[in-house]
């Protein structure tokens, strides 16, 4: 999702709590990567895998200058011909501990096996964020969640958007020379001000 269908979802959604709450999300998945230089694990279920969160904060990572973003994709199957970006199994929650950040993305109740692995991690010192559908096992674990029930108005994708969008604003620039936030709104006003492309 770019910048601008990002900006109309805020816009539909302003007056609901979702634009602040994931905000916040967001600012706590930062100041929790930044400090450790990165360390950022994502995982989701067996049956959800969060590819596209992932993605998203890959995009993220490169347009605000902040590539302790970009996440290590944790996935519970893995083939022997994965591409690497791919072939990360559960084993490495386990060494999760001080300094890693575990992003888990669950919509319903995770299995057994996995909250087991979670709460190993967070007892190693690792912190552990939630985006969920409202596990109370889960948000146990948790340090910080942000929970979208069937009756939230909105769904688990779209929150997902609003976080990692989220995630990348306002940022210091980079000296790699990444584009800035600023940089960022002067090209989405370009995007918008241009005329149509010429139909032939």
């Amino acid at each position: 999702m770019d910048a601008v269908r990002v900006a109309l979802l805020r816009e539909v959604l302003a007056g609901t709590e979702w634009p602040g709450a994931a905000r916040r999300f967001a600012g706590t998945l930062r100041s929790s990567v930044v400090p450790h230089r990165g360390g950022l694990l994502l995982v989701g279920t067996e049956e959800y895998e969060p590819w596209h969160l992932a993605a998203h904060l890959v995009d993220e990572a490169a347009w605000s200058g902040l590539p302790e973003l970009a996440p290590t994709l944790v996935r519970h199957r893995v083939r022997p011909d994965d591409p690497a970006h791919l072939a990360v199994g559960l084993g490495r929650l386990e060494a999760a501990g001080r300094g890693a950040t575990l992003l888990m993305v669950v919509p319903e109740r995770p299995d057994a096996g996995l909250l087991q692995r979670v709460h190993d991690a967070r007892r190693a010192g690792a912190t552990v964020l939630s985006l969920d559908g409202g596990d109370t096992e889960l948000r146990g674990l948790a340090h910080e969640t942000l929970t979208v029930t069937e009756e939230a108005g909105v769904d688990l994708d779209t929150v997902q958007h609003l976080v990692s969008a989220a995630a990348g604003e306002n940022s210091l620039p980079s000296p790699r020379g990444s584009r800035r936030f600023r940089d960022r709104l002067s090209h989405l006003a370009d995007r918008l001000t241009a005329p149509p492309p010429a139909r032939w």
